[in-house]
């Protein structure tokens, strides 16, 4: 048997380097593999994940969190490569966003489900909005469509048969106050609820614009609703990242992070859910 000069069997000393080399590094600062790129809109969703960047961090993980101020330009980042996750979409938003434009793109987890009211400034309720009124609304396919539900429901407007939530301003099929439309991105819509008579609109982009009272809706939708929670979207191929799966799990389990989106939404629970927590449909 090969012995070392302090009598030591060589393999015996060889496994003892090998543990004391694994102790090394698993004590050495996080590798350049360690880091994430993640795509938000300001408010709560960037708030959030925010918060969850610094908690990240002391668990080994650097996260970069890159704004935008639209709802194309994160799937066109995420889709060639320069995030690694963006988090400010809902699943129907993103099965459009694939049908039309092809991405490589999948949920990898779920994350805050907000509400979506109607608000006036103008206005005390919704019977009081006026023949030839302006009605602001999401000039996207998904959230035009949940704007239009909501319309329907108040009685405003009435939408063909079982339209769903890609309804269209083409499904309106009755509109007996003659009401017109103001389409924009649905991060702007807070910016022109004083310039129309009632406006769909996003607690959490209110918050964030300081512009009027989250809480002052005309009428909100069910938030009850999980399809419309925010997903932590990758390329289809990482939905099992270890890396991605351990930031979502961070996340998810955060009380520092339920705690800042309690707040990004005007400390109200009636504007969101915690929809990872609720049973999915």
């Amino acid at each position: 048997m090969f012995m070392t000069k302090k009598g030591m069997p060589v393999f015996a000393h060889l496994k003892n380097l090998l543990a004391a080399s694994a102790v090394a590094l698993a004590v050495l600062p996080a590798t350049a593999a360690d880091k994430l790129r993640i795509g938000v809109v300001p408010g709560a969703y960037a708030d959030s994940i925010a918060v969850a960047a610094k908690e990240a961090k002391a668990q080994g993980i650097d996260v970069q969190v890159v704004e935008f101020t639209d709802w194309t330009t994160p799937n066109v980042a995420l889709n060639s490569g320069d995030l690694d996750i963006n988090y400010f979409q809902h699943r129907p938003f993103l099965d459009n966003a694939i049908k039309k434009n092809g991405y490589k793109l999948a949920s990898a987890g779920t994350g805050i489900l907000a509400n979506v009211g109607l608000y006036s400034l103008k206005h005390s309720s919704v019977q009081a909005v006026p023949n030839n009124g302006k009605v602001g609304i999401a000039n996207d396919p998904v959230n035009q469509g949940r704007g239009l539900l909501l319309l329907q429901k108040v009685g405003l407007i009435k939408l063909k048969p079982d339209v769903g939530f890609l309804g269209t301003l083409d499904d309106i099929v009755e509109n007996p106050k003659k009401l017109s439309f103001v389409e924009v991105e649905g991060p702007q819509l807070v910016r022109i609820t004083g310039d129309v008579d009632i406006a769909q609109g996003y607690p959490h982009f209110i918050v964030a614009a300081k512009a009027f009272d989250p809480s002052s809706g005309l009428a909100y939708s069910g938030i009850e609703d999980a399809q419309f929670a925010i997903q932590f979207v990758v390329q289809e191929h990482r939905t099992q990242d270890p890396l991605v799966q351990k930031f979502i799990q961070i996340y998810q389990n955060s009380a520092a992070v339920k705690a800042e989106v309690h707040r990004a939404f005007s400390n109200d629970q009636r504007l969101y859910t915690l929809a990872w927590q609720e049973r999915q449909p």
